[in-house]
């Protein structure tokens, strides 16, 4: 499996927050955790957007995309909105993610909480040729 270098910071008051990580050995995705001060709860309906600490430097010619864990999804009714989200190579901003509740019940999302998995691939720009045909 081919792996690039992401640089990455970890923002002012997220020190502990870990890092995205791939849970498993073959793990497509990484698994991105909550850097909430304080719990958050969606109500059912609702949406919120949670930091997650970190900002990364994403080489040219590379996208991480943020998907929904299928966990959350199935137990609780949690995804993501604008999924899959694209992070630029050029975005230096902090990673924050949309999470809306279509279950039934309140979620609460604590600090450290798994919310989100980042998948980093490669992407090509497409140039136009116009063409009669």
């Amino acid at each position: 499996m081919r792996k690039i270098e992401i640089m990455v910071k970890k923002l002012e008051g997220c020190e502990e927050i870990p890092l995205p990580k791939h849970m498993t050995p073959h793990s497509a995705g990484m698994d991105i955790f909550a850097a909430v001060k304080e719990a958050v709860v969606i109500e059912p309906g609702k949406r919120a957007l949670l930091p997650t600490g970190i900002a990364i430097a994403l080489p040219p010619g590379i996208e991480a995309q943020i998907r929904p864990r299928s966990g959350l999804a199935i137990k609780n009714g949690i995804g993501l909105l604008n999924s899959p989200g694209t992070i630029d190579a050029d975005y230096r901003g902090e990673i924050k993610i949309i999470l809306i509740n279509m279950g039934d019940e309140p979620f609460s999302v604590k600090r450290g909480d798994r919310i989100a998995q980042m998948v980093v691939r490669e992407v090509f720009q497409g140039e136009w040729r116009t063409v009669d045909e």
